[in-house]
């Protein structure tokens, strides 16, 4: 098939790991060519997408930005249009928006052996509506859409939801036209989005009602970036270098202690909540989780806002399961009605890898087959050539992940040119695969994750089959892991004289 475009490296995406990826392709492997491949009409991703009230980061913005832009606003977990912002800065330093090319949906990646390339089809919409088909080809192919699909929610399994008389939404479906003033609402879920809607609800709702089957854990984290005496006198770059540094290892030992420590951060999370919280709250009945920190995802709010909208006589919360919905309402277990005219279901992501892209190996299927396949230094999978998936940390902060298995890929890349190599596959042995354990890639006990497990790969955590949540530890594999391990690498014939 003929190519309208030849590439070194296509990069799929234009979020945070996307624009990341076109700095660290462009800063270190500046000889080749890349495009950045949106399919929406902005960049963005997540941040350009979400629309619900409240819409934020829910990690600290040192880290969760780029260490190469670094974050200047005041505020420490940072709005969408915020971040969004950012990102369009950032990628207009740097001159990466040059690269990316909107409204440039793949279709399909199949890789060719025969030619060592990859083969996508793209469908290019204009400003106009008007989609045409191209076909774009290149060296290695770079995933950098997240991991859920925006076309798709997570369908809320509620018994009677379609017999409810007022509005339904889903947070992912939040538009202009949806308006909570003055109603009743009742948020099904306890994740981040609940953890967020609910104050940004509680200003001009009636009444909000946080309707969740089991506590969660949820912290509160400074609203403003903290200042330390260095930026006094150190030049700039130096004093970012340090900052971000400095709050990655209070991250790092944060995370460590209290997955180390389990009882104690149960005890040290609940107080922290305490303070805040109105005098006699039940916090045992609502912020008691049955599983340990890090098990789920730790939720954060800035300044401690979630907590301070139950000293509100309009906020409650209510942990129960739900029998049924009512026209008017949802009818618990326990035999209590909740009244409402409006219904989020915050219910949690439909989890997916590879943007819901139809990947084949020489015209065979791939995609279909990701419960079966294991992850090679937490960005590639096995029986894949030439190809990684920018997957962020999901229980602590998305951006370090994302940028180390970047750089993993870049490592990969370097080597074969090095050595010649036109391709690299990670390979696993039929007697390595039947003796490796058949563990998630995404260990997370969320419904969310439950419900993806036949969706996701697998990760070993022997040798380079890992999937790592820990930044040093993927720092790491990035600097000493060996990467002719479990791989396979292809060169080129050498033609007969």
């Amino acid at each position: 098939m003929a190519a309208d475009t030849v590439l070194d490296i296509v990069v799929v995406g234009a979020g945070l790991s996307g624009i990341n990826a076109g700095y660290r392709l462009q800063t270190m492997m500046p000889h080749r060519t890349f495009a950045i491949l949106e399919a929406r009409n902005q960049i963005g991703g997540t941040w350009s997408f979400w629309k619900y009230p409240g819409t934020r980061t829910d990690s600290a913005m040192d880290v969760f930005g780029f260490d190469w832009f670094p974050w200047r606003s005041v505020n420490n977990m940072a709005k969408a249009d915020e971040i969004r912002q950012y990102i369009n800065d950032a990628a207009a330093s740097e001159g990466i928006n040059a690269k990316i090319n909107l409204g440039h949906r793949v279709v399909s990646a199949n890789w060719r052996s025969e030619e060592q390339m990859w083969t996508l089809l793209v469908d290019v919409t204009n400003y106009g509506g008007i989609t045409t088909r191209k076909v774009v080809k290149a060296w290695w192919l770079i995933n950098a859409t997240g991991y859920y699909r925006y076309d798709k929610a997570l369908p809320p399994d509620i018994p009677g939801l379609d017999r409810f008389g007022g509005e339904v939404v889903h947070p992912q479906w939040w538009s202009e036209d949806v308006t909570h003033d003055g109603k009743d609402v009742i948020i099904i879920g306890s994740g981040a989005t609940a953890v967020t809607l609910l104050p940004a609800l509680a200003k001009t709702a009636k009444s909000v009602t946080m309707l969740q089957r089991s506590p969660t854990y949820v912290m509160a984290l400074p609203g403003r970036v903290p200042r330390y005496f260095w930026q006094k006198f150190l030049p700039v770059s130096w004093s970012d270098a340090l900052n971000w540094w400095l709050r990655m290892f209070i991250e790092f030992f944060f995370v460590q202690i209290l997955s180390s420590f389990p009882n104690f951060a149960r005890k040290f999370i609940q107080g922290e909540m305490r303070k805040i919280l109105p005098e006699n709250f039940d916090i045992e009945q609502h912020f008691n989780p049955r599983y340990n920190v890090f098990e789920q995802r730790l939720c954060f709010c800035p300044s401690g806002d979630f907590f301070k909208a139950f000293h509100k006589p309009n906020v409650k919360i209510v942990t129960d399961t739900i029998k049924t919905v009512t026209k008017t309402g949802i009818e618990l277990t326990s035999g209590h009605i909740l009244d409402a005219n409006m219904i989020i279901t915050a219910t949690g992501l439909y989890v997916a890898l590879l943007g819901g892209i139809e990947i084949s190996v020489d015209d065979v299927r791939y995609d279909t087959t990701l419960n079966e396949r294991y992850v090679w230094y937490s960005t590639m999978l096995d029986g894949l050539p030439n190809a990684g998936s920018l997957m962020g940390y999901v229980g602590t902060t998305w951006t370090p992940g994302a940028d180390v298995r970047l750089r993993q890929l870049i490592k990969v890349m370097k080597h074969m040119e090095k050595t010649g190599a036109t391709s690299m596959t990670p390979f696993l042995t039929g007697e390595e695969r039947a003796k490796f354990p058949r563990t998630s890639a995404l260990p997370l006990t969320s419904t969310y994750a439950l419900s993806a497990r036949e969706r996701l790969p697998m990760a070993a955590f022997i040798g380079p089959w890992r999937s790592g949540g820990n930044w040093v530890a993927d720092t790491w594999y990035y600097w000493f892991g060996d990467i002719t391990k479990g791989a396979k690498y292809t060169f080129p014939r050498r033609k007969d004289n």
